[in-house]
This record gives C-alpha cells, structure tokens and sequence, in this order.
C-alpha cells in the first residue's frame, strides 16, 4: 500500500473525527449556547481531569429509515460515551448531545450508554451520566422504549456495586427520568434543567392544572418539594464542580474502601466551644451544622439534600483523611422531630454508605416522631420504619452521639445500642427517657396533680424531678446502652479513635436474597 494511500485513509479519518465533534453543526452549538448550557463535550472537559477523556463509539451512527431519518445521520448519534479520570481515578461517563435531535435516544443512543455501563461493572468502576435529552425518539417507536429499560436494567444491576451519579443538564421526561432516579445521587441545574414524567402542556390537559417548567420540574422544585435532586446548583460548571467533589469521599465500587487523604487537621484538636453550644433551655434550638463543621476535617462537610426535609442533614466529610456519612436530626428545624420525608432522605443515605464501605457518624438530638393526622394516614409507620431497618441492616461502622434528646421510638430508631451501633456515646446534656418530662409527668402524676390546689405549680415540681431522675444520659450509661459520656470538647478526637478502632469491623446479615424493606 502506497503512501499516498496512508494519508489520504488518515486524512478521511481525521475529517470524521472532526465531523463527530461538531454534533449537529456549529448552528446547533451555537443555540445551546445561548441558552447558557455547555455542549456535551464542554461538560465533559470540566468534569474529568485534563486530557483524560477517551471517547468510545464516536463512529456509531442510527439505524433507523422510518420519517427521512435516513437522511440525517450524524456520529455519535447523540450521546458522546468513553472513560476517563477524576483525581486520577477512573470513572465510565455517558454526556448526552442535545445538539442532535434534541439528545433523543434512539436505539443506538442507548446501545452505547449500555456498553459503558456493562463496561464499569466489569472493571469495578463509576458511572456518571449527563442527561440532557428530550427523551425517546419518537420516529424509532418501541425500539427507542426498549433502549430506556435496558439502560434500567443496568441501572438496577449496578445499584450497591459501583456507585452512579446523574447530573441533570437540560430536559429529562417521560421514561427518561427513571434512570436518574435509580442512580444514587441526582444534580440539577437552577432554570436549565426539568425532571417530570409528564410535561405541562399534558397536566394541562389532563387535570386542567396551569403549571410552569420550572414549578413542575425544575431543580428548585425536586430539591425542596419532592427530594428527587441532591443539590440545585447555580450553573453547570458549579454542578459538574459538585459531582468531582462528591466523587472524592466514594470508592470506585464496593468492595474497595473509600479513597483516604493524608490528614490536614490535628487529629487531638478540641473545640472549647461544643461545651456551650447546647442551650441550658431544652427547649431552645441550635444548629447542628455548627457541631458537624466543629468536628469534622477543616470543618469541610459536603451535605446532600441540603434544601429538602431539613429537619434531618445527611451528607459526607473526613475525620482524620477517612471518609465517613454523617446522619444528624436538626434542632434548628421542626425541632429535629422525625416525619414522613426525613425517614425516608435519612434511609436512602444510610444504605448508599453501607453499600459502599463509608462508616456512619450519628448526631441525635429527637424529640420523637412527628404526630398528626397527615402523618399517620400517609404511612408514618412505615416510612419511619425504612430509617429503622437500614439502620439494622447497615454493617459499616456505626457511631451514635447523642447531644440532648432521644426520646422514644425515635432514640431506637437512631442506631441505638440495640440496633448494633458499634459504640454509643453522649454529652452530658443527653436527656434519654421514653418522652419529654413535661408529657411523662402528665400522665404518671395526673391524679396526683389534680388533688393540688396550686396545679402548676405541683406540675413544675414534678417535672423538675422527672428531668434529675430521667433526663441524662446516666441511666442508659449505667446499662451500657451508651458506651461513654463525654466532654463535647473532646468529641473529634474520641469519634477519631472510635473509627480507628472499628477500621477492621467485621459484620454480617441472615444469609437470603434480599430483605424486604418496607416500602
């Protein structure tokens, strides 16, 4: 074969590399820009390390000669797919085009996702998928259907395996929103990008609703009101940002452990402040963000579903290098009280981490579960017993602080003793009782109360000695329910050295198929 012949097949080839770049044309990329979206490849460029992408199927072209499709083919078809690395660690990554039909996945859009995905599971490696689609291609029928439930398939085949990460960057409906909701954390991007299964023009038609993109779909929405997106993030570049940093406290599949940094903070530091911060009134808020910040590596800490069910924070940060999950109820909201939503975010946290080798920090500070009408006739019971059950099930180290109050149902519910915590401790102002004082001493002393001719005055005496008796952490000390009271200063290094010690935890469950978790 001549030389000639050489450049001339490496020119044709560099023309299609070219030709797979541009998407739909320069037009297209254009109007997505002004849109104030990135393309596919420009989201790639920020999410991965410099010049690590590998793109795989950049040739693969749609089959399809129904409608003139034939007359449009570009390459890639779409989606661009390939590998490539986030501080160095390999991750599998699909970013779909919208610059070609709309990124509507046809047959072969979804071939290629399947291939990575199949690719990841074998090599023990994440997948993060950049949705932005207008959903199945409508000229391809049920073959383009039959593309979404492969892709689900993988989805549920994966899940505990390797983790995924969906970053919403444009318009997910229909069928497509369903691999987003089975991967393990959802980003959204605020006015650009829209999750529902049915548009509003359909709603409209349907229930006679008036509803806009945005309240129906958008990321402000799903992060507060439904809690299908993790984090609504200003832009894509502040959202692809997000995904690298998350990446960082995960392993790359689950039977490594999570990446360890070298420590940046002294693992002996105290907080002075932590023996204040819990108000002498128990029934005055604090936030317990400012507990986790004090604790926690360079007070860095990485909260998911930060805007929904506020009244419990699950999210991630280091102790000494070590990733860790941190579940804590928030005082500062509904009083840190448990309900139907806050059941369910804390549950799903709990089990992505025992998934995935990450040690759970609990801060407990419930008063009980939320009562009510509302709550009860939409399945409190069993939606607060999903938190109750993953916690039983979860075998990664288990650490409870408990900082004032565990009442209840709820003190068993939040990886007690009696639940397998590993080891459970208290500050001095834990109050562990089977309810507030005030209730306890109403119902134990009513009659006793009611022969009082100064009836306040006999319930404040007795719920004062109800408070000395009950309200500490003592008791349950006393039958090793708490493992040690400790000084809250001290509580970083303690937590520290409880890690350190459970660092070889060995854990197991009932032998079976799975469990079945009420739903």
């Amino acid at each position: 074969m001549s030389t000639a012949d050489d450049s001339e097949r490496l020119r044709h080839l560099r023309d299609l590399k070219a030709q797979s770049l541009l998407g739909g044309g320069q037009q297209r990329i254009d109007d997505q820009h002004k849109k104030g979206k990135l393309t596919a490849r420009e989201r790639l460029d920020v999410l991965l390390d410099p010049d690590s992408f590998e793109e795989i199927d950049a040739f693969v072209i749609h089959r399809s000669t129904d409608f003139g499709l034939e007359k449009q083919r570009y390459l890639g078809d779409g989606v661009v797919t390939g590998t490539g690395t986030i501080d160095g660690r390999t991750v599998f990554v699909f970013s779909q085009d919208f610059t070609v039909f709309g990124g509507s996945l046809s047959e072969a859009h979804a071939e290629k996702i399947c291939k990575i995905m199949d690719m990841a599971m074998k090599v023990g490696a994440p997948v993060i998928g950049l949705n932005d689609s207008g959903g199945a291609r409508i000229q391809e029928g049920v073959v383009s259907l039959g593309g979404y439930a492969d892709i689900f398939l993988r989805n549920t085949l994966a899940s505990g395996v390797i983790p995924q990460i969906s970053a919403v960057m444009g318009p997910c409906a229909g069928g497509a929103v369903y691999s987003p909701a089975i991967t393990d954390f959802t980003f959204m991007v605020k006015h650009t990008s829209y999750m529902f299964v049915t548009g509003p023009n359909v709603v409209k038609t349907v229930t006679h609703e008036d509803v806009s993109f945005e309240d129906l779909g958008g990321a402000v929405t799903h992060a507060t009101k439904s809690g299908v997106a993790h984090l609504a993030c200003e832009n894509e570049v502040e959202c692809l940002n997000a995904v690298r940093k998350l990446f960082s406290f995960l392993p790359s599949n689950n039977v490594d452990d999570p990446p360890v940094l070298a420590g940046k903070d002294d693992p002996n530091r105290t907080e002075a402040k932590l023996n204040t911060i819990v108000p002498e009134n128990p029934n005055k808020p604090y936030d317990m963000k400012d507990v986790i910040h004090a604790i926690v590596d360079a007070g860095d800490f990485f909260e998911v579903h930060d805007l929904y069910a506020r009244n419990i924070i699950v999210g991630f940060a280091r102790l000494d290098g070590k990733s860790i999950g941190i579940v804590a109820n928030q005082p500062a909201v509904l009083a840190g009280v448990l309900d139907i939503d806050s059941s369910v975010k804390g549950a799903r946290f709990i089990r992505f981490c025992d998934a995935f080798n990450i040690p759970l920090i609990v801060l407990e500070d419930v008063p009980g579960f939320l009562p009510g009408t509302d709550q009860e006739w939409r399945g409190i019971i069993k939606h607060g017993a999903k938190l109750l059950y993953a916690f039983c099930e979860a075998t990664v180290p288990k650490i409870t602080l408990i900082t004032r109050k565990a009442y209840g149902g709820a003190y068993d519910v939040m990886n007690s003793k009696h639940i397998r915590g590993d080891f459970n401790f208290a500050w001095p102002t834990a109050e562990i009782a089977v309810m507030g004082p005030k209730g306890a001493v109403e119902i134990i002393f009513r009659k006793e109360i009611e022969k009082e001719a100064d009836k306040e005055k006999a319930l404040a005496d007795k719920v004062e000695d109800y408070r000395e008796k009950f309200a500490n952490p003592f008791i349950a000390a006393g039958r090793g329910y708490i493992d040690d009271v400790i000084e809250p200063s001290m509580t970083r290094p303690k937590l520290i050295r409880a890690l350190s010690l459970l660092y070889n935890k060995v854990d197991s469950n009932p032998k079976k198929k799975h469990g079945n978790i009420p739903l």
